[in-house]
């Protein structure tokens, strides 16, 4: 299959004229990759059972992993689902369009090749101009994973949209760059008490302001068990993962440097090529292997942008392991420690102040 590389350049206001094939392509049941303001998605008609499973195929993804329905307006809600609870009328005036995700019954029109199969369906609003002008011109619903294939560091540019999909699917619309940079927020609200699945740009705080009381599921803190059907993306393979073995150090700062250090001049001896995770303040006290700073560590959302793009440098330079300094768990910085975490395979070394280690995790 030969891929159509779309650049779209005017992005405030789009010219909707420049969609209409890429729409076209949708609505038959064709796969178009686009810009999201989180990362880059894999469109198919989310009411078209088959473009669900192409996309499926397209990723190597696994059939039971559910995608996100993407709409361009509240109006195209209703169809989709059995009920809007008052959580998300709420939700979805304070953080819509934008980078959120809700979960809520969904209707007969969803198949079930969409949502993995669940009586429940993902659903979201982006505010990304060219994914939003898409999903109206196109006047379906978009299912849309990220665009990368299954496992990978999510694309947050067109170079790496390519990378993973050219050749196997119609279009990828180049749009530049993403501002978010990790996918978007995920609650759960078909419970009594709203549930966070996946942290994003929409931080716990902001559900909080809304809602009261929101919920931390499990999985953010340890694998899905396998017998466990994954209620929205991220929750039960891997994911977000590069080619390498990688390991997070957590721990003060000095302590955390030093045994990083230690740890990748021995896997250096062992003849295994080194990536180093620091920030502009550690940068320079690493050794001369291959360390990158992903950013300031008081500036979450530059550490955000960054993480993904990170990744994907070190699987090109082909890196056999990472070591990566750790970030805060609050606000912006629960979901790079999500996405670094399911990265590691929850691998973690821990280093409290008398210098004592504790290992755990390390499934891949």
């Amino acid at each position: 299959m030969k891929t159509e590389i779309l650049k779209i350049t005017d992005r405030a206001p789009v010219d909707e004229s420049k969609l209409k094939k890429a729409a076209e392509i949708l609505r038959t049941g064709g796969l178009v990759a686009f810009p999201t303001e989180t990362v880059y998605g894999l469109g198919g008609n989310a009411l078209d059972a088959g473009a669900s499973e192409k996309i499926y195929a397209a990723k190597g993804r696994p059939s039971d992993n559910p995608l996100i329905v993407h709409i361009s307006c509240m109006e195209e809600l209703p169809p989709l689902v059995k009920e809007i609870p008052e959580s998300a009328r709420k939700l979805a005036a304070a953080y819509w369009p934008g980078p959120m995700t809700l979960i809520l019954p969904k209707s007969g029109l969803i198949p079930d090749t969409t949502s993995g199969g669940l009586p429940t369906v993902a659903v979201r609003m982006p505010s990304d101009p060219v994914a939003n002008a898409l999903i109206r011109t196109a006047g379906v619903p978009v299912a849309a994973p990220s665009a990368n294939t299954s496992g990978r560091p999510s694309p947050t540019s067109a170079a790496h949209v390519i990378e993973d999909m050219n050749g196997r699917i119609e279009m990828i619309i180049d749009g530049g760059d993403v501002p978010v940079g990790v996918e978007s927020t995920i609650v759960d609200l078909t419970g009594e008490v709203p549930v966070l699945l996946r942290p994003g740009a929409v931080t716990l705080s902001m559900l909080e302001s809304v809602l009261g009381t929101v919920e931390l599921d499990r999985v953010l803190t340890e694998p899905l068990a396998p017998d466990v059907h994954p209620k929205a993306p991220g929750m039960k393979y891997r994911h977000y993962a590069p080619k390498a073995d990688m390991l997070l150090v957590e721990g003060p700062t000095e302590m955390v440097v030093r045994y990083i250090t230690a740890r990748a001049a021995k896997a250096a001896a062992e003849g295994k090529k080194v990536g180093i995770i620091a920030t502009d303040e550690t940068v320079d006290r690493y050794p001369h292997v291959d360390v990158r700073s992903i950013g300031r560590r008081s500036d979450e959302r530059t550490v955000a942008h960054n993480l993904f793009a990170v990744l994907r440098d070190f699987d090109d330079d082909g890196a056999d392991v990472i070591f990566s300094e750790v970030f805060s768990g609050d606000e912006l910085g629960l979901a790079i420690m999500n996405r670094l975490t399911k990265a590691a395979g929850y691998h973690k070394i821990r280093i409290d102040e008398n210098g004592n280690v504790e290992e755990t995790g390390g499934a891949r």
